[in-house]
């Protein structure tokens, strides 16, 4: 298992690696390119981003209801809801409805929630194995890798590194395997086929989940996901309670947003719904397990709370310079970027040096709330949180030399005497700052203490007449 210490340390690692950062660069202004061109076919963007605002703001106003509402439609069709508090229930109704059915093995389409909770770590531990079907969480499966990316979880590998992952660890890979990407997708189809056809459960995740009829939506690429949903005899979602909508036609306006936002198309290549059990078509058990793992806590929060209306699209990492640089890993969660930024730290808490620092992963710009399809103002969450982290215990030096310079900034009469006292001893400024500090004047140049500060120069200039 990885450790990460805080993100400026895992930062100033990436953003030594050109090929990473070259990675990064080409994918991400390829797609907010293709974004940018998708958006602008649709006659009133902002509208139909308004109207998906509202939509999720009053669902997690009345969430309670409508997660009731869900289980009864669910169980109405066929199916079981189960409730997990946390990450580790989760995996333990997981690990056991997977062993009921005598299985050793499950097939995967791509869910954050299952990566959210360690669901492949804790199947593992239990000796089941866990094969992803996604082509780009198959490369970090097998590279032994984690997701940089919420759509690209491969993003940081290149097709050179993706064929030598492949021949390394991909035991029916052909030997004359090159890196064209229609040759490596046709091995990855051809590993995939024979999990698809032998295994017996299959584990999802959900983009959406309609309340009123108990509906569960996967939108994705390249028809891995479809296979997951319609083979298995038994099909295990895994389902974030926020990623629920109140009604079908709901649907309409975020099918419209998400796959421009994410991929620059106007409609995803495959949209899946399945709602309980239908005999003889598909799966003949379907289980919903309905995680909390911290979102209540979140919605708790007023200011917060408006990070639970992401939709998994990812524009805000593509547009987000500190991502593009320091890249996914540096972030040491699943959620990488700056929903990341906000998100875990929520989640999680803010209790370790990681995720503490967070909310410090971001210049503030904007970029990512000018992008997001549900007009999540992230700079404000990231400011929230940063109060949050700033009245914590925090580094007593820090908290010193702003309890200092508050003491001196309340008094004209102290912030004169501490002007002049600086002018009188600017030679003897120093370039970099000691200490702690010192992390602040390493990428920056201290300011130059000017010869006479604007107060003095004022007070002259008026004496001239």
């Amino acid at each position: 298992m990885r450790t990460y210490l805080g993100f400026p340390q895992a930062a100033a690692v990436s953003t030594m690696d050109s090929q990473l950062r070259a990675n990064l660069r080409n994918a991400t202004h390829t797609i907010r390119d293709k974004r940018a061109a998708a958006i602008g076919e649709l006659p009133d963007w902002p509208g139909l981003r308004a109207h998906a605002k509202a939509v999720k703001d009053h669902t997690l106003r009345n969430l309670e209801s409508y997660l009731e509402q869900f289980e009864a439609a669910v169980v109405a069709a066929g199916g079981q809801v189960h409730w997990a508090r946390d990450a580790a229930e989760a995996n333990r109704i997981v690990i056991d409805l997977v062993r009921e059915a005598e299985a050793s093995e499950v097939v995967k389409v791509k869910s954050m929630a299952t990566q959210e909770i360690g669901l492949n770590e804790a199947l593992e531990a239990a000796g089941i194995a866990a094969h992803e079907t996604d082509l780009a969480e198959l490369i970090v499966q097998l590279g032994g890798d984690t997701p940089s990316h919420i759509l690209v979880p491969a993003i940081h590998r290149n097709r050179a590194e993706i064929r030598e992952i492949f021949r390394d660890r991909m035991p029916d890979a052909p030997a004359d395997l090159t890196d064209e990407p229609a040759v490596l997708a046709a091995a990855a189809r051809t590993h995939l086929r024979e999990r698809f056809l032998a295994a017996k459960v299959a584990v999802s995740g959900a983009n959406f989940a309609v309340a009123e009829t108990g509906t569960l939506v996967v939108v994705e690429s390249e028809g891995n996901g479809r296979m997951c949903l319609t083979l298995p005899e038994i099909l295990i979602s895994i389902v974030g309670i926020e990623k629920l909508v109140p009604t079908f036609a709901d649907l309409d306006v975020f099918l419209q947003l998400l796959p421009r936002s994410s991929t620059g198309e106007r409609m995803n290549p495959y949209t899946s719904m399945w709602t309980g059990v239908t005999p003889g078509d598909g799966p003949t058990s379907v289980h919903v397990v309905l995680v909390d793992n911290g979102r209540t806590r979140v919605l708790a929060d007023d200011v917060g709370r408006q990070a639970l209306r992401c939709i998994r699209c990812s524009a805000c990492l593509n547009v987000c310079p500190v991502y593009e640089r320091a890249g996914g890993h540096a972030y040491g969660s699943v959620y990488p970027g700056p929903i990341g930024a906000i998100l875990t730290p929520q989640l999680r808490g803010v209790g370790s040096a990681l995720d503490t620092s967070l909310p410090y992963a971001s210049t503030l710009c904007g970029a990512c709330y000018d992008v997001c399809p549900v007009a999540i103002d992230i700079p404000e969450v990231l400011v929230h949180l940063r109060a949050r982290v700033a009245s914590g215990p925090g580094h007593l030096g820090e908290k010193a030399a702003m309890g200092v310079a508050g003491w001196v900034l309340r008094s004209p009469r102290r912030l004169g005497w501490a002007q002049r006292w600086a002018v009188r001893t600017r030679r003897f400024a120093p370039k970099r700052l000691p200490g702690a500090f010192g992390g602040w004047t390493d990428t920056r140049d201290l300011p130059r203490v000017p010869e006479q500060s604007f107060r003095d120069w004022w007070r002259s200039e008026g004496e001239k007449g």
